[in-house]
């Protein structure tokens, strides 16, 4: 039983001695272990790769703090992230994905304080981040900007526009590219949508304003704020079409399918085959293929919402919704029908609302015409808001701004408790013009009888602004004139035309206008001008007001000079249109006024740039007269370097044309250019210095202005290179048109009297002036021509002088080489055409009389004459002359030892001349 009981017991109770330790446990824990620091100084360094703020906070911290709970710690993480981006611009080109989104997903933070700066960090972005790097993220930004639009918080929907403003001011083009979402969202904040009762159908929804007593602001206040960024957003859709054209002044469609492309092209290249000028039948910006064919457009692809405005759909449902929200704004801000003392009184927050309702109205008709091709939409626009817009809007027109009453000091009010003062933050005359262009845009010609009580209105009110407008600014007088050139397409008979003409002509004659205004005003009544030439000549009733300021404008540019080189332009083309057509009474004004335009001092000819020379060169084809005092003044002008030496020749060209001698097969215009007159001109061109110019020459004497021999009674007077350059290249012209006329010996005759009569005796002249003498006198010679023997004299000396100045000429001198081949080229050509030339020179070369240092220049000019293939023959000729030089050289330099150029010169001899068989042998004469 014992044995039994000890062999069931699994477990036995150990018993321990009394004083003995208690034994360890199998399963107990050792607690005898040591333990040490741990150091890792890497961890204590700063990440290497991506930049800190001062807070060693990386971007990739910022951006995970921007998830957190807390709006303090994400309103630092914003504050940090600009910190960092201003620091390290850089960061932001590799982590642009995340700082976009990060960023757009707060706009709809409950907190204030973080969408506050959010925006501010958006604002910073926004100049830093170009449009073609946040592309591919914009489809984000712009739906949590519409989160944030039409979100239930009106805090939320306020910070929204704040973050439309940046978006609008940095990327307006990628904006709009949403606009049917954009536009919804617009609407959405200003009212909601209610079902019509007097609808059967339950389809179609009405929307109307909505009030939220929980705003911040009132009603009023809000909706401005709405409207005034719907403005700058359609704004920027009417920018981003290049179909829109400018408002104000700008061109009514001739036809629905009108294009002007015009080509450019020189013709003086296109005459010398280097311009090739291809047409198409079906050019401009639209052509018109007449074709079956037809690919299929990347637009037809795109739905109705994806085209946004663009589409007229979607344009027409636009405007039906928004306009009669826009009455009702309107209506709200208006002026009240209870106080009917206040009249047409505004204040300025009202203003400011009417002023937001107009210009979106006004976009929206600029939208419409870009659809508008068979006038279809100006029809519908008419039928359903005509009526509404003269009820609303032209009830109390014109408005004007209700002056606020403010409390003032006593000292500066001096007994008056209310002062009244005006606020100038609002336009009040900028609202009445939105208005009449509006309104001017629904009327027409057909219409005129119908619409003719509030189109005597805006009449009345466009011209006593213009006669008192002496004040208004480019924008208001851009619309205003908008306003009239569409009142006179309206109705065009001459007695509504006239009245406007003079009061926009009385604007114009204001002193101290600026510049943009007066810029305006030309446009206009150049705009006028042509549209009254264009009819015919039996309907034409010629404005007196017109054809007074076309008679002015020639005076005008004659006293603007180059104080405003722009509106000098502007002039010039304006003059030129008018001169083309032969307008009578502009070109008389352009006659009187030709020698204060062309004065070579102070004319507007030498003062403006290049192209506006150009434009006024090809007036003078146009003038009635060209008397002798004009023709002196053109001739210093082209004289004087102070236009292109490529304008002188195409003067030069404009006056032969109108001379007798070009050759016209009909009856040209009879005195307009005197014979004698017109070779005073190519006189006067040819010399190149004025009777004055050349007295005064007289007196310099010596290096480095004057080159002189002593064999030579003509001394050089060595001109500028540029001036040289300028005076061959007129030069050439001149001996082109001398070429033309058909006498050629009574023409030579007539240079040779001026030449005996103005520079023979003259002991200074400028090497310029022989070059082109010597160069008239090649183009005019021929067989019949006889030269006087005063003018073979003159011509035999400045042969040598300029002969000498070349052959003395330093290399290193690099002004005055370039002369070279020009000079050399006359005077080789003149000794080669007339024998008795050369023999002159030949005689004058008495080396008696020069100094030893002028001997090797002398022959060093007899050895090149003798090479030369043109005058060998003539040398031949006189080889008794340079035989007899040749021995007087030998006579002076004997007794010496035989110099290099010495022998040069007995070799060309023999070679050259003592061959030849006539005359006695020249080295046995020599020597």
């Amino acid at each position: 039983m014992t044995k039994k009981r000890k062999h069931q017991e699994d477990f036995q109770k150990v018993k321990f001695k009394v004083g003995k330790k208690k034994p360890k446990l199998e399963n107990a824990t050792d607690t005898t272990f040591k333990t040490k620091a741990i150091q890792i100084p890497e961890q204590l360094k700063e990440d290497g790769v991506l930049p800190t703020q001062n807070r060693k906070l990386n971007i990739k911290d910022l951006l995970s703090q921007m998830h957190h709970y807390s709006p303090g710690v994400k309103h630092n993480a914003l504050l940090g992230l600009k910190d960092l981006l201003s620091q390290y611009p850089f960061v932001i080109d590799a982590h642009l994905s995340n700082i976009i989104s990060e960023v757009a997903a707060v706009f709809t933070d409950k907190d204030s304080g973080v969408r506050g700066a959010a925006v501010h960090l958006l604002q910073f972005l926004a100049s830093k981040i170009r449009a073609e790097q946040i592309a591919p993220f914009f489809p984000l930004v712009s739906a949590h900007l519409s989160s944030a639009m039409t979100h239930i918080s009106e805090g939320i929907q306020e910070d929204s526009l704040k973050v439309l403003d940046v978006l609008l001011e940095a990327y307006p083009a990628l904006l709009t590219d949403r606009s049917i979402i954009l536009l919804k969202n617009f609407v959405e904040l200003i009212s909601h949508q209610q079902l019509s009762k007097r609808l059967k159908s339950r389809e179609k929804l009405s929307w109307m304003l909505s009030v939220n007593p929980n705003r911040r602001v009132t009603s009023q206040q809000w909706r401005l704020n709405v409207l005034t960024r719907l403005k700058k957003f359609l704004q920027a859709v009417v920018d981003g079409s290049s179909e829109i054209e400018d408002e104000g002044l700008q061109e009514q469609k001739d036809s629905p399918h009108s294009v002007r492309n015009p080509i450019c092209i020189s013709w003086k290249v296109h005459a010398n085959n280097q311009q090739h000028i291809q047409l198409f039948e079906n050019g401009g910006l639209r052509p018109k293929i007449n074709s079956s064919f037809r690919l299929r457009s990347l637009a037809s692809v795109m739905d109705s919402a994806e085209k946004g405005l663009s589409s007229a759909e979607n344009l027409k449902g636009f405007i039906e919704i928004i306009i009669p929200l826009l009455i009702e704004c309107w209506i709200e801000a208006s002026p009240a029908q209870s106080a009917p003392i206040l009249g047409n009184l505004l204040e300025s927050e009202s203003q400011q609302l009417m002023q937001q309702v107009l210009s979106i109205i006004h976009l929206l008709w600029k939208l419409t015409k870009r659809h508008d091709e068979t006038y279809k939409m100006e029809l519908w626009l008419r039928m359903n808001y005509l009526v509404d817009f003269k009820h609303y809007f032209m009830r109390h027109f014109p408005y004007s701004l209700q002056e606020t009453v403010k409390h003032k000091k006593k000292d500066s009010c001096k007994g008056n408790k209310y002062c009244m003062t005006s606020s100038n933050s609002v336009d009040h005359l900028l609202l009445n013009l939105t208005l009449c262009d509006i309104m001017v845009s629904l009327a027409s010609t057909a219409t005129l009888q119908m619409d003719s009580g509030w189109l005597d209105m805006i009449r009345k009110f466009v011209t006593d602004t213009l006669q008192d407008g002496s004040k208004l600014n480019s924008k208001q007088v851009n619309r205003l004139l908008g306003v009239t050139w569409r009142l006179m397409q309206i109705q065009q008979n001459k007695g509504a035309t006239e009245p406007l003409i003079k009061a926009v002509y009385t604007l114009y004659q204001q002193r101290n206008l600026l510049f943009p205004v007066r810029t305006l005003l030309l446009k206009f009544f150049s705009r006028v001008y042509q549209k009254e030439d264009l009819r015919t000549q039996r309907i034409r009733s010629r404005s007196k007001v017109l054809s007074r300021w076309l008679a002015g404008l020639p005076q005008q540019l004659a006293l603007l000079g180059l104080r405003n080189p722009e509106l000098s332009n502007q002039l010039i083309d304006i003059i030129h249109s008018a001169a083309s057509r032969s307008n009578k009474e502009l070109l008389q004004s352009l006659q009187a006024t030709a020698a204060r335009i062309y004065d070579p001092l102070d004319g507007a000819l030498v003062l403006l740039p290049a192209e506006a020379q150009r434009r006024l060169v090809q007036l003078v084809y146009f003038l009635p007269c060209l008397p002798a005092s004009l023709l002196a003044c053109l001739s210093r002008c082209c004289i004087m370097g102070r236009m292109s030496s490529e304008l002188a020749a195409t003067l030069i060209g404009i006056l032969h044309m109108r001379s007798s001698f070009a050759g016209w097969k009909c009856q040209v215009q009879d005195n307009s250019v005197n014979d004698v007159d017109y070779f005073s001109f190519l006189f006067s061109t040819l010399i190149g210095f004025s009777r004055e110019e050349l007295t005064d020459l007289q007196g310099i004497r010596g290096k480095p202005h004057i080159s002189q021999t002593q064999l030579s009674p003509v001394r050089l007077y060595l001109t500028d290179l540029d001036q040289f350059l300028h005076h061959w290249a007129v030069t050439e012209m001149i001996c082109h048109s001398l070429s033309t006329i058909p006498s050629q010996s009574q023409c030579f005759d007539i240079l040779q009297t001026g030449i005996c009569k103005y520079l023979v005796g003259l002991v200074v002249i400028p090497d310029s002036t022989a070059g082109s003498v010597l160069c008239a006198i090649n183009k005019l010679l021929d067989q019949a021509c006889i030269l006087s023997e005063n003018l073979h004299k003159f011509l035999a000396s400045c042969c040598y002088s300029l002969l000498y100045f070349l052959l003395t000429l330093d290399k290193e001198d690099a002004e005055h080489v370039q002369k070279r081949d020009m000079l050399w080229a006359s005077c080789i050509s003149a000794l080669a055409l007339l024998p008795r030339l050369l023999r002159l020179m030949l005689q004058s070369l008495q080396v008696s009389r020069i100094c030893r240092e002028e001997l090797p220049v002398v022959a060093q000019l007899l050895r090149l004459l003798m090479q030369h293939g043109q005058l060998r023959s003539h040398m031949i000729t006189n080889e008794f002359l340079v035989q007899q030089i040749i021995k007087d050289i030998m006579t002076l330099k004997s007794g010496e030892v035989q110099e290099q150029w010495l022998t040069d010169l007995h070799y060309c001899f023999n070679i050259y001349l003592a061959s030849h068989p006539q005359g006695p042998g020249p080295i046995n004469a020599v020597y």
